[in-house]
């Protein structure tokens, strides 16, 4: 019963648009850019699922991303506000997890995609997300 309700109440939010975010420290300005922090995950970490939201095998060599509000395949400027380096992810999973997007975190990142605007050591940053090309 309680596996039963957890499912309907991620589909809720999935399907009826219920604002996921509600709460949380990051900020959307005009123009759908979202101001936040990014951390990494790779296939190592504790948790990792075999395959993401979307149903690909996890790669974390590839150039993807976990992030909500977004369709999968939706492809994402992630810039790293202190160095100025980007990089272009398609997201194909969900997260990060609810308690982290309450503090702040707005995209999971893949190592890949990471490592090409921070180093890995450092696991959080300060990031600006934009829309690049949204699947109609």
């Amino acid at each position: 019963m309680k596996r039963f309700l957890l499912i309907f109440a991620l589909l809720l939010i999935i399907f009826c648009d219920i604002p996921f975010m509600e709460g949380s420290t990051s900020t959307f300005t005009d123009g759908g850019i979202i101001h936040g922090k990014a951390s990494w995950y790779s296939h190592c970490d504790r948790g990792t699922r075999r395959h993401t939201a979307n149903m690909e095998v996890f790669n974390d060599r590839e150039l993807t991303c976990a992030m909500w509000g977004f369709d999968f395949g939706t492809i994402v400027e992630v810039t790293n506000i202190d160095n100025g380096k980007s990089v272009l992810v398609r997201v194909n999973d969900r997260g990060p997890a609810r308690r982290l997007v309450r503090r702040g975190r707005v995209i999971d990142l893949t190592r890949a995609a990471f490592s090409r605007i921070a180093d890995t050591r450092r696991g959080l940053i300060n990031v600006r997300v934009t829309v690049k090309s949204p699947i109609e």
